[in-house]
């Protein structure tokens, strides 16, 4: 249970730090950093949940698999700023 717990850790800090450091280089107003940190958890998770289906080893630090992990992330983070980038900010 150690092991997951600290996966667990590392995963929310790296995504969270992904999704703050993306609204930081992309601007915008102030509440979408809670879509790019939300966007960047739900990439990272599904990100690790291929890596692991596909047995990708690349970048693994114990029982996460960082490259996959996030290169899901990114993608999330990219989509959702595409998805957004013509709404007006208001």
């Amino acid at each position: 249970m150690n092991g997951l717990a600290t996966g667990l850790v590392l995963g929310f800090f790296l995504a969270t730090a992904y999704g703050a450091g993306f609204h930081f280089i992309m601007g915008g107003p102030a509440r979408r950093i809670l879509l790019y940190v939300l966007a960047s958890w739900v990439g990272f998770g599904l990100g690790h949940i291929v890596g692991d289906l596909l047995n990708i080893d690349t970048l693994k630090l114990g029982a996460v698999h960082l490259f996959s992990a996030s290169l899901g992330s990114w993608i999330a983070l990219l989509a959702s700023w595409l998805l957004t980038r013509h709404e007006s900010p208001g």
